[in-house]
């Protein structure tokens, strides 16, 4: 129920919205990536590692940072509250780092981690685009480097833009989710189908046994 619930309409349900937007938005390039990284490993580990592991990894994450941001704010009113209003969210990160015990260690850290973000988000785009326009799952690097280099132009150009323009692609993806959302359903209801087919060539089943994967 909580995934669902939109409570305060003011603040609550636009956010809830917002999110399942976002997801389902970037559900077909993240599909595409995990799909490509992950050749050679079974169904199950592909299982754990993206439905199990990832999940508690980003819940201990916020709930960690996201807890102490909470707790120094009530300790002390605005410490982090007037970074994320008057810089944004980055300039919050900071302000709660600066706040735990060898703060310098875990903002260079935090920094290492945003860039290995970013480069891994820039790559899963780029692949995914490259696959898309292509047909190829194994699409030539100056292809994607290409599409890399498109995506980079746009990032610099909605910052020229401010934030008023971010706002804008934020919301056109949320919007854009719902035919996409469509999009995904045939490949869910053929991902059982598929694997049993994969399962028999790779000689792991035979095909008088259909009834476990």
């Amino acid at each position: 129920m909580m995934s669902l619930t939109r409570g305060d309409e003011t603040w609550l349900a636009w956010w809830t919205v917002f999110f399942w937007g976002w997801f389902i938005g970037f559900g077909p390039m993240m599909s595409i990536f995990i799909a490509r990284i992950s050749r050679g490993r079974t169904i199950r580990e592909l299982i754990v590692a993206v439905a199990i592991i990832s999940p508690i990894v980003s819940n201990l994450w916020f709930a960690t940072l996201g807890g102490s941001g909470v707790f120094f704010e009530m300790q002390n009113s605005g410490i982090i509250s007037e970074p994320l209003q008057n810089v944004g969210q980055e300039a919050a990160v900071m302000a709660i780092l600066n706040q735990l015990p060898m703060s310098a260690a875990f903002a260079v850290g935090f920094l290492i981690i945003t860039i290995v973000f970013v480069a891994t988000t820039a790559d899963s785009m780029s692949y995914a685009s490259a696959v898309a326009v292509t047909g190829n799952d194994n699409p030539s690097k100056y292809i994607r480097v290409f599409w890399a280099l498109i995506f980079g132009a746009v990032a610099v150009a909605l910052l020229t833009l401010g934030e008023g323009s971010i706002g804008l692609l934020q919301n056109f993806i949320v919007v854009s989710a719902v035919p996409v959302s469509l999009l995904l359903l045939p490949p869910v209801w053929d991902s059982v189908k598929i694997a049993n087919k994969m399962a028999i060539e790779q000689g792991i089943k035979s095909k008088d046994d259909r009834s476990k994967l």
